[in-house]
């Protein structure tokens, strides 16, 4: 089927992203699948890297009917298929389901920036797909208890509405802050659990960088992503809130890396992404004013973390740059000389 419009700016863009992230996913599958002794968890991952690389295809299919250059994204070179173990005990399957939670994130967005069937097809599909994935990986990690479910509440039996201003406080030194509702105890919940897996995965990272810049990085994330969880689980405990995560995963003695840094640099970076965007999510729902205050405090250390991992990775040529617009002034200064 022809097309009349060029592809737009915003859906090159989307397109060239998307790339990158599914091109990442298809090399961290292919270790995790190499290493991976549950045939249940090989089925599920094999599945997601069946459809996605059909989708990457499309992509590709795409860009070259209109002239564009195909993004390196991640190749075989990413990848080493020999390297040992680096997690144990289900983390595949967990990592797998976090990396689905930042893909529903942008497919959303994606889709509101595109115009042309063939593209919103792409988006169409990768969003069934996921969600899919998501599914059946939850499902798997309860079953073999892996995943930690929130705590129960009490069921509300009548409805009602706030009739004071005392429902925000939070940080006032001498007076009880009130409980927490679900909303804020989901988010809570949710914000353990992934810095959990965070933390676990920038463990095996840093254990395995060979740079020493690229070392000292995800240290100071796995720092983060653990203060992150002090502070969450110590909003819970004042209010007779006990939580218990599993890790998901214990991470081994390797030191050899199954991932090139490029590969482990970006995929932080992506997390970041993610991690920015969901504590935006918590404060904006959240009407404690203590709560809000943290994640707004750690949404910008975030941002700042995720700037340094940008400059690590410009600096060693590992930041592939996206598709822009013709840089005009410099057009025409360069004709008038």
């Amino acid at each position: 089927m022809n097309y009349k419009n060029p592809i737009s700016s915003s859906e090159l863009g989307t397109l060239w992203l998307t790339y990158q992230e599914k091109t990442l996913i298809l090399r961290v599958l292919e270790y995790f699948i190499a290493k991976a002794d549950d045939q249940q968890a090989i089925n599920i991952m094999g599945g997601l890297w069946q459809e996605l690389h059909y989708y990457v295809q499309k992509i590709e299919t795409i860009l070259k009917n209109e002239g564009a250059a195909i993004p390196k994204g991640f190749t075989n070179e990413d990848v080493n298929l020999e390297a040992p173990k680096l997690y144990d005990n289900g983390f595949d399957i967990m990592f797998i389901r976090i990396l689905k939670e930042v893909s529903m994130g942008m497919y959303t967005i994606n889709m509101n920036m595109a115009y042309r069937d063939d593209v919103m097809a792409i988006f169409e599909g990768l969003t069934a797909i996921t969600q899919k994935i998501y599914k059946l990986s939850t499902l798997y990690l309860l079953e073999k208890g892996i995943l930690s479910l929130p705590p129960n509440v009490t069921i509300p039996k009548t409805t009602e509405f706030i009739k004071s201003k005392d429902y925000l406080k939070g940080f006032k030194l001498f007076s009880d802050k009130r409980s927490l509702n679900d909303i804020e105890l989901g988010y809570l919940h949710h914000g353990i659990e992934t810095n959990n897996i965070g933390m676990q995965l920038i463990t095996g990272f840093a254990q395995c960088a060979e740079d020493d810049e690229v070392k000292q990085y995800f240290v100071k994330g796995k720092e983060l992503a653990k203060k992150q969880i002090k502070e969450y689980e110590q909003i819970l405990l004042e209010s007779d809130v006990q939580f218990s995560a599993t890790s998901g995963s214990t991470v081994t003695a390797s030191t050899i890396a199954p991932f090139s840094q490029k590969l482990m640099m970006f995929c932080v970076y992506l997390l970041n992404s993610f991690g920015i965007v969901g504590g935006s999510f918590g404060a904006v729902f959240s009407l404690r004013n203590d709560v809000i205050l943290k994640t707004s405090l750690f949404a910008k250390d975030i941002f700042f973390y995720a700037n340094d991992g940008i400059k690590i990775m410009i600096k060693n040529g590992w930041l592939e740059e996206p598709p822009q617009m013709e840089d005009r002034p410099r057009l025409i200064k360069g004709k008038n000389k």
